[in-house]
């Protein structure tokens, strides 16, 4: 039996407060990510994913009290990444409330941190979030990136992504640094290079724009769409992507709420 496809509301935060931009660039504010998860989770999202965009770029914490207050408002699985960096970090996140983990710089340091993470804690806690960018002047070849896209790796992101999985990781958070704000759709191309390597669940991230972007992502392999700034300035909710994705033929979990 396939599992239903997941529609997950991105909050971005800087400060404690919800930021969007364009490849994380000119950032402007968008809300309060407690209230904001709070709405999220009563129109119907399948989880949030709560990121702390400066957490490694800015060697801080990722701010733990936030997550708490999200937690206490939210019934949806919760994921939250940004500043970690060993498996202590893991334990207060989920401590303080969230359901699944995302690392990102940390691993690229230290691979192994991913099986230390799984070991730990079991892999369905774990997702890697992997910030990808076209090589300057290749249309299809991709490397990692860290700090929010400021930090060339030189690490090609599908041969990570294969690694990763067999390290253990639970999920790839697939994040277009191209696409990232610009609302003109999924990068396709990423998104099938990854599911050909993958053997867990995969997410796609950036670009999101229309109501009609989701169906070709859900096409390429995606189990989850993740989409920010349509949803934070109102462009449309939640229950129309899923409505959307379900006209599309793709099972969707459809709530009361969400209109």
């Amino acid at each position: 039996m396939s599992l239903a496809l997941r529609v997950i509301p991105c909050l971005d935060v800087d400060g404690g407060r919800v930021v969007k931009g364009i490849n994380f660039v000119d950032l402007v504010d968008a809300g309060d990510p407690v209230e904001m998860a709070r709405v999220y989770d009563a129109q119907g999202a399948d989880e949030i994913t709560f990121l702390d965009i400066t957490a490694s770029s800015g060697d801080r914490e990722t701010t733990y009290d936030v997550v708490r207050r999200t937690a206490d408002q939210v019934f949806i699985p919760l994921t939250v990444g940004g500043g970690v960096r060993a498996v202590e970090d893991v334990n207060k996140l989920l401590r303080a409330g969230a359901d699944k983990v995302a690392i990102n710089t940390a691993a690229l340091v230290n691979p192994h941190l991913i099986s230390e993470i799984a070991d730990q804690y079991g892999n369905q806690v774990l997702v890697l979030s992997v910030d990808a960018r076209r090589r300057a002047g290749s249309l299809d070849d991709f490397e990692v990136t860290t700090h929010g896209g400021r930090t060339a790796t030189g690490r090609d992101a599908i041969a990570w992504i294969s690694e990763a999985c067999r390290l253990g990781v639970g999920e790839i958070l697939l994040n277009s640094m191209d696409a990232d704000g610009t609302q003109r759709g999924y990068d396709l191309t990423l998104l099938k290079q990854a599911r050909a390597v993958s053997s867990v669940p995969l997410i796609a991230s950036g670009g999101a724009g229309s109501l009609e972007d989701f169906i070709p992502a859900a096409e390429a392999g995606a189990d989850a769409l993740l989409a920010a700034s349509v949803f934070h300035f109102g462009k449309f909710s939640i229950r129309q992507v899923k409505e959307t994705l379900a006209a599309s033929g793709f099972e969707v979990r459809l709530t009361d709420g969400g209109l």
